[in-house]
């Protein structure tokens, strides 16, 4: 089986700062990957370089996704390919509705596909069936994109933007944050539906309660830059029991 994503040792700054120190990370379709750590310690820069974010600066190591140099694409050509990062503060784009926005979006990547554009009758049934992954009420789709959202809301949007557009990667970067017990079940619920065979999720956190609604097959601990342990999902529960202090 082909490798979905295969990083090789790494290395990544922001400025004079280094924050990624050589990771190697290896996914396959079909998996779930949780990474672990604490705050610093590099998750969101991770994130943010496999998306294409210019902050950042790749100093050495390589990206392949899907066989092909990632770090030679841009972020749109990213997400043409199938990959979709899920922001942990989720920006608010007013003036633009959701509807529109997705509509958009949907129609881009069926046009590098070489597929026609959705009817408006055959977004709107794709937009309501999507929608029902996060239980969110279709009123939304009319509101500004994230505009007024509480932070509940704003995930399960993420989510519902995941849906729409099926990517075969998708990274979510804490997306637990700041959600309350019954968002978090939705928001798990609509990833948990979203999962197949052909696809994969690194899921960013640094909470096990999360990893009780996805379920991971590999855990890692990502500290000071590097990826210092790799297990199954008893890693989670361990780094809840015992912290962070055993990789220090």
């Amino acid at each position: 089986m082909e490798n979905l994503l295969e990083i090789k040792n790494l290395h990544a700054r922001i400025g004079d700062k280094e924050i990624l120190k050589g990771i190697n990370l290896v996914i396959k379709p079909g998996e779930v990957h949780a990474i672990m750590g604490r705050n610093g310690s590099g998750k969101s820069t991770l994130s943010a370089v496999l998306a294409g974010n210019s902050n950042y600066e790749v100093t050495e190591g390589s990206v392949t996704y899907l066989g092909q140099d990632l770090l030679k694409m841009s972020p749109e050509e990213r997400s043409w390919a199938g990959l979709f990062l899920g922001f942990q503060y989720p920006v608010e784009i007013p003036g633009v509705t959701n509807v529109n926005f997705m509509k958009t979006a949907v129609n881009e990547h069926r046009r590098q596909k070489n597929l026609p554009p959705l009817s408006a009758a055959e977004y709107l049934k794709m937009m309501r069936e999507k929608m029902a992954y996060v239980e969110m009420d279709p009123s939304f789709s009319s509101r500004g994109v994230n505009v007024g959202f509480s932070g509940g809301e704003k995930k399960r949007n993420e989510i519902f933007q995941m849906a729409m557009l099926s990517p075969r990667l998708a990274i979510l970067d804490e997306t637990d944050s700041g959600l309350d017990v019954d968002a978090l079940r939705i928001v798990a619920n609509g990833v948990n539906r979203l999962k197949t065979a052909d696809n994969a999720f690194v899921v960013i956190t640094h909470y096990q309660r999360l990893l009780d609604y996805i379920v991971p097959d590999v855990v890692h601990v990502l500290y000071k830059g590097k990826i210092v342990k790799t297990a199954g999902k008893e890693l989670a529960a361990e780094v809840e029991a015992h912290g962070y202090e055993e990789f220090e």
